[in-house]
């Protein structure tokens, strides 16, 4: 009898066990990429009062007489199905489609969250919004704009968006032209010409604007072209296109390359530049020939920033460059389900996880970022409810064979009057 009695304490305890854990995921119904738990029973150790035995010639077999003495917890679960995704048009909000967590650190160790909502601080670091801890990732060379994925990635890896920084000028070397020359100009009286002006840039990013002149020659076909510099700034080089009477394409010609040669005043050596004229054509149809692009800028300030679902940070600079900055890094883990809560949406690795594999999202097994996202919370309030009824069923049925134990221990005790 008293088996019982304890058999329902223990049956008690197990209940308010799950009614906390219960009660912990409706509070967090609403927290940022929360993940549920949900509490597992087994029973306790149950006392044989006789064996089981074997079938003889005579007698069939027996099957064992046991009863159990309660149930223990026997773990808690982690509901690690991914939660929906909000949208919230915040650039520094990130959420993971998929597997993986990022990897945050405050300067000693790595841990590892699901919650996306991250902001820029005053150094230019992606900090958590709540916990100050720092984004892990690569950072992009600044020559290049390379990213060495390969590289471990440690609690200093963190991952940097300078607002405001000056980008690096970056020389003109090539010009691109596109266009076209009215092949009916040919053999018509007087030669035919046409000027565009393209603005090119100095190893220290100063401006200099250069006019292209296509004239017309004698021989059907062939165009000779000419560069002139404006405010000082002189130009050396000149050259002869010519066409296919066929079919209108350039022949030869391309690439022609000149010299800039800036105001003295400037101190800045002269530069070449490689005119590309493959674009240009000489079909029966309006005349114009214009730069399509260069490859030079001039000094600019990074304004704004993208991510991609690769976790590629891109960074938009004033002078309409654009470079990579950095990578996000993503992680997963052989057994998610063991890892271990540290509280502020953060988990670490155990021995049952398994160690952590680190690498680019959408690789690997790991899932997207959605830039401008957050992942809500797995809580299911119907099902957290309907446990939450069970739950209470559950403790008054054992309250009630406690009870009843009681009162039948009181009859016990009556008897001896």
């Amino acid at each position: 009898m008293l088996q019982a009695m304890l058999a329902g304490v223990a049956s008690i305890k197990a209940q308010q066990t799950r009614m906390n854990v219960i009660g912990n995921n409706l509070a967090n119904v609403n927290t940022t990429a929360y993940k549920g738990s949900r509490v597992t029973f087994q029973d306790m150790l149950a006392q044989t009062m006789r064996g089981a035995s074997r079938p003889t010639d005579r007698l069939g077999g027996t099957n064992a007489i046991q009863f159990g003495l309660g149930v223990l917890v026997a773990g808690t679960d982690i509901n690690t199905e991914q939660g929906s995704l909000n949208a919230t048009n915040r650039p520094t909000d990130f959420a993971i489609q998929g597997n993986g967590f990022f990897l945050v650190s405050n300067g000693e160790r790595i841990a590892y969250t699901r919650d996306g909502s991250f902001d820029l601080d005053a150094a230019g670091d992606l900090v958590h919004r709540a916990t100050g801890e720092r984004l892990m990732g690569w950072t992009a060379d600044p020559a290049t704009g390379a990213i060495n994925t390969n590289s471990p990635v440690t609690p200093g890896s963190a991952v940097r968006i300078p607002i405001g920084a000056r980008t690096a000028v970056q020389e003109t070397t090539v010009v691109n032209w596109a266009g076209n020359l009215d092949s009916r100009e040919l053999n018509q009286a007087g030669l035919a010409s046409t000027s565009s002006i393209v603005r090119v840039f100095d190893s220290l990013g100063g401006s200099h604007d250069i006019t292209l002149t296509l004239t017309e020659t004698a021989t059907p076909n062939e165009w000779t072209w000419t560069t002139t510099g404006a405010s000082g700034t002189t130009t050396t080089g000149s050259g002869t296109l010519v066409f296919d009477p066929a079919d209108g394409k350039l022949i030869s010609g391309s690439p022609g390359p000149i010299t800039v040669t800036p105001p003295a005043a400037s101190g800045v050596a002269p530069f070449a530049i490689d005119l590309n004229f493959d674009s240009v054509s000489q079909l029966a149809t309006d005349m114009q020939v214009q730069a399509s692009s260069q490859n030079g800028f001039e000094p600019g300030s990074l304004s704004s920033f993208s991510v991609n679902p690769d976790g590629v940070i891109t960074g938009l600079y004033t002078n309409g460059l654009t470079r990579p900055l950095g990578q996000i890094a993503t992680a997963i883990f052989p057994n998610a389900n063991g890892l271990e809560r540290q509280g502020s949406n953060l988990w670490r690795n155990t021995d049952n996880s398994g160690i952590p594999v680190v690498g680019t999202p959408r690789t690997g097994g790991r899932g997207q970022i959605n830039a401008g996202f957050l992942e809500q919370s797995n809580v299911d309030i119907g099902n957290e409810f309907t446990d939450l009824i069970i739950t209470q069923r559950g403790f008054q049925a054992n309250t009630r064979v406690v009870t009843t134990v009681d009162e039948m221990l009181q009859d016990l005790i009556n008897m001896k009057r």
